[in-house]
């Protein structure tokens, strides 16, 4: 690994607010950890950043440094293949993690793009793990977010090897739904942040076809959709759609 930049020590009075404040800890990396061990993760915290809607925390190619946790916002990771096409790989929410595509070959992989006004805490790579070899639950928690990244990867490989176009983006909404959740916000009312073609890009469908299965379901009264903004009228409906794949 090459050397890392010295890291400046912490002005704590700019810090207005930290792990053992913040309403997001039971979803991010806090989660499970105890008062003394959260104290110490406040001191990872290097600084808060907002990033404005279509700017990038990093690109991909970029030297890989630090992990960034969402604060509020949403973002989109994706990559240019090389016929220039923009391909989704994933869509991400207050609580969750950035970053950890750059740990193995110390540069990012791919872009990680604000779809509306964000905000970021910055925890610069070389202090965790210098963090999380003296405190061990932090250690383990830290691999609890990577297996949760692996897994959720491996349900998009799922989606998109198995599951048919309405049943891939029936499969999309009910997760949004439970993530949403997670967070104390509605189940059955959201707002998409992301555009069709976006979603089409991360499902492998095309737009047109992403379009056509918003259409039908609403007529069939899954959903209500008045823009991006989505009303699941009918869970259970959706849910028997994914019944073989359960």
């Amino acid at each position: 690994m090459p050397a890392q930049p010295a890291l400046k020590p912490l002005n704590t009075d700019q810090l207005k607010t930290v792990c053992s404040s913040c309403s997001l800890r039971e979803l991010c990396l806090p989660m499970g950890l105890s008062e003394t061990e959260i104290e110490r993760l406040d001191q990872l915290v290097s600084t808060r950043r907002r990033i404005k809607r279509g700017e990038n925390v990093y690109r991909a190619g970029d030297p890989f440094a630090s992990l960034y946790a969402i604060r509020s916002g949403f973002f989109k990771s994706n990559v240019i293949l090389e016929d220039g096409r923009d391909q989704v790989t994933g869509f991400h929410m207050p609580g969750e993690i950035v970053g950890m595509d750059g740990i193995s070959t110390d540069r990012h992989a791919c872009n990680a793009t604000a779809l509306e006004d964000s905000e970021v805490c910055v925890i610069p790579f070389a202090r965790l793990e210098e963090a999380s070899r003296q405190v061990r639950s932090l250690q383990r928690q830290f691999h609890k977010v990577m297996s949760r990244e692996i897994v959720r990867d491996q349900g998009v490989m799922m989606l998109l090897g198995t599951m048919r176009a309405e049943e891939r983006l029936a499969a999309f909404l009910l997760n949004l739904s439970q993530r949403f959740v997670a967070r104390g916000y509605s189940p059955a009312e959201f707002h998409l942040r992301m555009t069709r073609e976006e979603i089409g890009s991360y499902l492998g469908l095309k737009l047109e076809t992403v379009s056509r299965i918003f259409s039908k379901f609403q007529d069939e009264g899954l959903i209500g959709v008045q823009q991006k903004h989505i009303r699941i009228l009918h869970v259970d409906g959706l849910k028997a759609m994914l019944g073989h794949h359960t």
